[in-house]
């Protein structure tokens, strides 16, 4: 194989569409625009979303549901992540170099999913029910 022999696969290169380059080109005369109208001109079109002044879609449907912005700041961990983590107290910092919450984290909760075996005493940590009845059946413990 030499570099000056090397060729494309048949068919895979194809000819630009010229438009506007005379009658013979199949594409001339209007440039495959049609006749007049908004569509036709140069620079003229409408906004996404804009259905001829009918009243768009977007705007026809009723507004639903909200999702809070301060979402962010909530994190939950599980009681399977307490067990890997494997340390006796367990607060909000060593939760973030641990990776297990991000670093914008400010309020965390223990949800019940996975076994505890190990006591761990949480600091400023909530949970739901049913975690708080593992976390101390376990034999650990929360302190404000």
């Amino acid at each position: 194989m030499e570099l000056n022999s090397i060729k494309p696969a048949a068919g895979a290169k194809h000819a630009k569409r010229r438009v506007g380059r005379g009658i013979g080109s199949g594409l001339g005369k209007t440039a495959g625009r049609g006749h007049k109208g908004q569509k036709s001109r140069s620079g003229g079109y409408h906004k996404v979303g804009f259905e001829g002044g009918q009243m768009p879609l977007q705007r026809r449907l009723p507004k639903r549901g909200f999702k809070s912005h301060l979402l962010k700041f909530n994190a939950e961990i599980t009681l399977g992540d307490l067990e890997v983590l494997g340390l006796a107290e367990v607060d909000l910092g060593a939760l973030k170099v641990a990776g297990l919450v991000g670093e914008l984290a400010k309020v965390v909760k223990v949800v019940k999913t996975g076994t505890l075996t190990k006591a761990v005493k949480l600091n400023g940590i909530g949970a739901t029910a049913g975690a708080k009845a593992a976390i101390e059946a376990a034999g650990g413990s929360f302190a404000a």
